[in-house]
């Protein structure tokens, strides 16, 4: 009973994850492929901040001269902003024209 509860949280999650990336809109092999170059970007982001504050003999949680872990944010706000740059206007027209403001 408990493994069938994990599995449907599980599911659950990764249904959340489609739906949030927009990936069911793809096809099973794209959804892969997007998958597992996000997973490299995370992972190789965290290497080099790894690398970096080796170098820099920093630790983990020092609140000062952040770079390497500014990356991460810097990359996701950089998404973020060209999502919305390609997808707020086709939104926007679609409530201006379902609200018949524009023909």
């Amino acid at each position: 009973m408990a493994l069938g509860d994990c599995w449907k949280q599980l599911s659950w999650f990764y249904y959340q994850y489609l739906l949030v990336t927009a990936l069911y809109m793809l096809e099973p092999w794209e959804r892969t492929v997007f998958s597992i170059l996000s997973r490299v970007k995370v992972t190789l982001s965290g290497f080099a901040d790894a690398v970096w504050r080796k170098r820099r003999r920093l630790v983990v949680n020092e609140p000062v001269q952040r770079a390497g872990s500014d990356s991460l944010l810097i990359s996701v706000a950089g998404m973020a902003v060209y999502t919305g740059y390609v997808f707020m206007p086709q939104h926007i027209m679609a409530i201006l024209h379902y609200f018949e403001v524009v023909q």
